[in-house]
């Protein structure tokens, strides 16, 4: 059986790394095509062009592997059957559950990579591109109205606004809008510019937020009156006051720490699990919603699973008799199903943003129909031969 695993392994694995290499080869240029347009611009120079597209492969890569797991397995196992040679290990002892139970081992090796790609390298190049871009583009953003950020303090709330994050961490554009108890406006600060000074183990992180106005809105006084005519009084309604003050600098304490910042400014599915469970707790401790950021942590849970569901419904291939030249008929299938499982996982992550389905129930909603698809072509194609 070594020798049989042995075997397997080694073309399963030759078969996916090649398809991985043409896929990851497809998006590179895409991408390079892409950034083109920039080259040239102010100090961009073609060479940190293709240092950011390179920085994007990890992504990729996260996104592929399960795609490529299957079609690298379905080719394996369709020529097999195809030579005759999975019969010959058929009749050498290999059994449906062996075959089974050998590719779910390999599938759990797969797993075990993808969930590092997407947890460590693809969150670490990623943001390494960004600030790569924003060292020549100046800032990282999202969007036009740049991030947003809610704290609750002692009888009061603050509602951060960040235009965008400088490659050094400084943050620019930065509006704090501060509210009481019942909701109502207190007062709104305004810095061009702002840094993160010294964490305290008291107030969380301090901000320095430089060229700063500050804008109160005091409560009206008690309604007064006016006589219009002798012995007649008519009640005026009470006026805020606005009161605006400049000053060069003011510091800030705040639970709001830089790594929250980061997060806000990246996109959900390029951040780690951990920052992600951090964020979540951050929003809902807030009283924000958080259900698109739970969607991508429990996607960031259970897409790695999905090489197993890949690897499961490649065996069946195996079963199959072929004609000549019909195995790049049913590589073509491969290639649906595959990316038919990424729109899928998708769409599932968009609809259940939209109509607030079960977090954990959106993101492994594709991984269970196609488990059930690939246990029941197993038991359809395999155990009944």
């Amino acid at each position: 059986m070594k020798t049989i695993r042995r075997l397997i392994y080694s073309e399963v694995l030759s078969a996916v790394l090649f398809v991985t290499l043409g896929f990851i080869a497809l998006f590179f240029f895409f991408d390079f095509v892409d950034d083109l347009p920039n080259v040239g611009r102010d100090t961009y120079r073609l060479t940190h062009s293709l240092v950011y597209v390179t920085l994007l492969v990890p992504s990729h890569l996260y996104e592929l592997l399960p795609i490529t797991v299957l079609i690298g397995t379905i080719f394996v196992m369709a020529r097999m059957a195809q030579s005759s040679e999975f019969t010959i290990l058929r009749t050498s002892g290999l059994g449906p559950w062996r075959a089974l139970r050998s590719l779910l081992v390999l599938g759990a090796a797969f797993v075990a990579f993808t969930f590092a790609i997407g947890d460590y390298l693809a969150p670490l190049a990623d943001r390494n591109a960004q600030l790569l871009k924003a060292r020549f583009q100046g800032r990282i953003s999202v969007g036009q109205t740049g991030a947003w950020l809610k704290e609750k303090q002692t009888n009061r709330s603050y509602a951060v606004n960040i235009a965008a994050l400088t490659p050094d961490g400084q943050m620019r554009g930065v509006r704090i809008f501060e509210f009481d108890a019942k909701g109502f406006l207190l007062s709104l600060t305004q810095a061009t510019a702002g840094q993160f000074e010294t964490a305290s183990s008291d107030t969380g992180s301090v901000w320095l937020l430089k060229q700063v106005e500050r804008t109160l809105f005091v409560a009206p006084a008690d309604p007064v009156t006016d006589a219009k005519a002798p012995g007649e009084a008519v009640p005026v309604a009470p006026v805020a006051r606005v009161q605006r003050t400049q000053l060069p600098a003011v510091s800030w304490p705040t639970e709001i720490t830089p790594e929250m910042v980061s997060v806000a400014l990246l996109k959900p599915e390029r951040m780690a699990t951990l920052d992600l469970f951090d964020y979540i707790q951050h929003l809902q401790a807030n009283g924000q919603t958080s259900q698109r950021y739970e969607i991508e942590f429990w996607r960031k849970v259970f897409y790695p699973l999905s090489c197993v569901v890949m690897v499961v419904m490649a065996l069946p291939f195996a079963y199959l008799h072929f004609r000549s030249g019909a195995i790049t008929s049913y590589m073509f299938g491969g290639v649906l199903v595959g990316i038919s499982f990424f729109l899928l996982n998708n769409v599932f992550g968009y609809i259940g943003n939209l109509n607030a389905w079960w977090p954990w129930l959106t993101a492994a909603a594709p991984g269970l129909i196609y488990s059930v698809l690939s246990l029941g072509a197993f038991s359809w194609l395999v155990l009944r031969q």
